[in-house]
């Protein structure tokens, strides 16, 4: 076992927009939470109710959800901030290959959002009445769902895998990457570069995550958060020693599932145990 501590927790109440930044959370069964929203809990749809993200709209990055009081708004440059709320019959929406439902967030939200991206785009709430599994080939008979995530609850990384990626592009004349070009739920401190990689469990008191799958990383961190500027780095030095060939990918982080204590609290400055899997 090894001795770790958070960092920092992150959860993005819009799928693909900007990060809220938060310094404790509620960990439920699906992902982090606070007062008002929950992680991945809402997502830009394109005309036919397939997701759209930062992959093929990097400005998206620019999109700023805001937390405040128990309510949930969106701020979408050169409009006013947008209170969130349902509207209507839940319709069939698309995730990946996972066909899910989602309440419309209405037109006001859509007209800001089309106009902004270009594109003719709707806001979407997940319907929790119809669960969304995660893949038992890596989550097991654990039961795990998520929202509208890219496959799991939560996404950690330790801060020493940063930094050993930020060396290395130093080293060859590149600015360093920030942690938000990975987009994180939980960034853990106290383990070497990459070892989260054959972390079993990460306990926080009542809070355990199992760590189950590495994440597939794409040209969403080769954008700039703060701009939406994209380049080549980091994902093209991270090709040079990352890739996966079982996942045909390049991966950075840790998908993860919530073990035990959904429902608890996790802090910032939270100190647990790391317990270790080697295959």
């Amino acid at each position: 076992m090894t001795d770790v501590a958070v960092v920092s927790l992150h959860l993005y109440p819009v799928k693909s927009c900007r990060a809220v930044d938060v310094d404790r959370a509620t960990v439920a069964a699906t992902g982090l939470a606070v007062a008002g929203a929950r992680d991945r809990e809402w997502m830009v749809v394109d005309a036919q109710g397939r997701f759209v993200t930062q992959r093929e709209q990097p400005r998206m990055a620019l999109v700023e959800p805001l937390v405040d009081d128990g309510t949930l708004s969106l701020r979408v440059p050169g409009f006013a901030p947008l209170a969130l709320r349902e509207c209507g019959e839940a319709r069939d929406v698309v995730v990946w290959r996972s066909s899910v439902r989602g309440y419309d967030a209405g037109d006001a939200a859509a007209a800001a959002l089309s106009a902004f991206l270009g594109q003719d785009v709707r806001l979407v709430r997940f319907d929790d009445r119809a669960p969304r599994p995660c893949n038992p080939d890596y989550a097991g008979d654990s039961g795990a769902t998520t929202l509208f995530a890219d496959g799991y609850p939560l996404l950690v990384i330790a801060q020493a895998s940063l930094d050993d990626l930020n060396a290395r592009l130093a080293a060859r004349g590149f600015p360093v990457a920030p942690m938000n070009r990975f987009r994180p739920n939980v960034v853990v401190d106290g383990l070497e570069a990459f070892d989260e990689d054959h972390v079993d469990t990460l306990a926080f008191g009542e809070v355990v995550l199992k760590l189950v799958k590495p994440c597939t990383r794409c040209e969403v961190t080769t954008t700039d958060q703060a701009s939406a500027l994209r380049n080549l780095e980091p994902l093209r030095t991270l090709s040079t020693y990352r890739r996966d060939d079982r996942l045909a990918g390049i991966t950075f982080g840790m998908n993860a599932i919530v073990a035990a204590g959904a429902g608890a609290t996790l802090r910032v400055g939270a100190r647990g145990q790391a317990q270790f899997r080697f295959a």
